[in-house]
């Protein structure tokens, strides 16, 4: 008995001392009912690395103002071709620091990518056939002060660059506080028989408006904080602001036209950074940038004076009314149809680098529900979330913190001794929620969302070039045609970057004889071709989605003739015939 005894003791001391080394520890596969601090986002992506070393390369890419690393991961499969001979796959999320729900669909797609490669036929092709690129957090500082700091949900956005908001000579020195440091900025109220709210009669934790000419039981003070440069103003100079998603060099616009641009395009050291790798990785054909909130799926332009060619819609249209089936109660549509932007990202990744751009806003509020209705039709995204909640909704979601959320998202309001005000209550939505789904939901929202970007993988283009002709014309001379085909959804280049330039064209050349003509065939049967004028041998045009072309070459000589066709965006493609 007291050997068994000593044995059961030895054991719990070591099961004790593993759990504690444990503690914490990130592990492959990757949890999704919880949210991860940047410093586990960190180790998430090294374990990755280090679980799936063929698969992936880890690349510190650059620094934030405070001096955090900005990690992309590439995963590819070195087997198939190298990274940048594959149409690449861009996902980046969390430019926004309260955005925090888009890092995780990042690390979901990682972690989808590497964990069912080999398992699942449409993962491992994509594998196979893309190189895909991800950061799952592009405001770094954001996203650490996010968790570590007091916030709002909506607070906390713009990167650690000092402005002087109220213009008093002095930087960042009146943010919200935490007074009851419970890590979250709710709000205040003051008991007020002059004040414009009361009670709602349903549930005391809101307060309704009182009608014209009656009495009111309380004002809101605003969010909690202090006066603390003695300016009489409460709240006035947070962090910042330099707005992320408005720094970037395509239409760029100085602060007096949208506030948040910055001093100049690219000045925010990790967008630099960020725009540093998209140009070093030229394949990237396709791009998301996730954020938060509304449930919607933007494409360029982003305001309305600028147009895209029709070409390029309809590229965008082959993914986006997919995506919304995918997620249900997403809208696709314009940026510009939510609001104009100037500086953004899925304009810089489109005009700039030629990439199909996307932004996708994550989760719906809608969806707290606590009720026997069916759900109403999806509200007009941006009237919704300028608007706010009308009282029975917001009813509705306390009873969903109450029932469903396990009261997580709302903090019942406290006594508490303000310096200024004196005796005030604090309480309301804390900052993981409102923006943000609870971590039950989130399982669902990461998923969906990862799943159009699989879609995408899977559009981008695919080319095969085929010799469907050989004829002799001559003691000498050969006709031969060729047939190349992109038998994807997207483009080998779009047709904004055709236009604009932005790099060279696809190539079709030809090597192993000599070519006396060469051309566009444009009548098979009536023999039309237009012949190019000079090397002949070399040609220049792009491959739209879904397409084809044919070409005709007279070409003297005999033996191995190599075509091949060149693209920086797509998978090179090549055959040979013997003439």
């Amino acid at each position: 008995m007291k050997r068994y005894i000593l044995f059961i003791l030895l054991f719990t001391i070591v099961f004790a001392g593993n759990a504690a080394d444990n503690k914490g520890k990130i592990e492959v596969p990757l949890r999704f009912d919880r949210y991860y601090e940047y410093d586990e986002v960190v180790e998430a992506l090294t374990v990755l690395h280090e679980a799936f070393p063929e698969l992936t390369k880890l690349d510190l890419i650059g620094k934030s103002e405070e001096g955090r690393a900005i990690y992309a991961l590439t995963i590819n499969n070195k087997e198939t071709g190298d990274e940048l001979s594959k149409p690449g796959v861009y996902v980046d999320g969390n430019i926004h620091g309260n955005e925090i729900q888009a890092g995780e669909v990042c690390l979901y797609y990682a972690n989808m990518l590497l964990t069912k490669y080999g398992e699942n036929e449409k993962i491992t092709k994509a594998v196979d056939n893309n190189a895909h690129y991800i950061i799952p957090v592009v405001n770094v500082d954001g996203r650490y002060h996010f968790f570590e700091d007091g916030n709002t949900p909506s607070t906390n956005r713009g990167l650690r660059v000092p402005r002087d908001d109220d213009r008093d000579g002095l930087f960042d020195e009146d943010a919200p506080d935490d007074l009851d440091g419970d890590g979250s900025i709710c709000q205040m109220r003051i008991k007020d028989p002059q004040g414009a709210y009361k009670l709602d009669p349903e549930d005391n934790r809101l307060l309704v408006r009182v009608k014209p000419g009656k009495k009111g039981e309380y004002s809101l003070l605003g969010y909690e904080g202090i006066d603390n440069d003695g300016d009489g103003r409460f709240n006035e100079d947070s962090e910042g602001y330099l707005d992320p998603n408005r720094n970037w060099g395509s239409n760029w616009m100085p602060n007096y036209v949208q506030r948040g641009a910055g001093n100049f395009p690219l000045s925010g050291t990790g967008i630099k950074a960020v725009h540093e790798f998209m140009a070093s990785h030229p394949n990237i054909i396709i791009g998301y940038a996730f954020h938060n909130t509304g449930g919607m799926w933007l494409r360029v332009p982003a305001e309305k004076s600028t147009e895209i060619p029709s070409s390029d819609v309809a590229a965008y249209d082959v993914i986006g009314n997919e995506a919304i089936k995918i997620t249900p109660g997403y809208v696709y549509m314009p940026a510009y149809d939510l609001y104009p932007t100037y500086g953004d990202a899925d304009s810089h990744m489109f005009f700039i680098h030629g990439i199909y751009s996307f932004v996708g806003e994550l989760f719906m509020r809608d969806q707290e529900t606590y009720t026997t209705k069916k759900s109403a039709e999806k509200e007009d995204a941006m009237e919704a979330i300028m608007r706010g909640s009308s009282t029975e909704r917001s009813r509705e979601q306390l009873k969903f913190n109450d029932n469903v959320a396990l009261g997580e998202l709302y903090k019942d309001w406290k006594p508490f001794t303000h310096p200024v005000y004196g005796e005030i209550e604090i309480g309301g939505w804390v900052k993981m929620s409102s923006r943000l789904p609870h971590p039950f939901m989130l399982q669902d929202l990461v998923h969906r969302n990862a799943s159009v970007v699989l879609l995408s993988a899977g559009h981008t283009p695919e080319l095969t070039i085929d010799v469907f002709e050989v004829k002799e014309i001559g003691k000498n001379l050969s006709q031969v045609r060729v047939r190349i085909e992109n038998t994807k959804g997207l483009s080998s280049m779009t047709a904004q970057a055709f236009k604009d330039k932005l790099y060279k064209l696809d190539v079709l050349k030809v090597t192993g004889g000599k070519v006396v003509a060469g051309g566009k065939l444009s009548d098979i049967r009536l023999n039309k071709v237009s012949y190019k004028e000079n090397k002949p041998e070399v040609q220049f045009f792009a491959m739209p989605g879904h397409s084809k072309v044919e070409y005709q070459f007279l070409i003297e000589g005999k033996g191995k003739v190599t075509f091949s066709y060149e693209s920086q965006k797509a998978k090179n493609a090549v055959t040979t015939v013997e003439l």
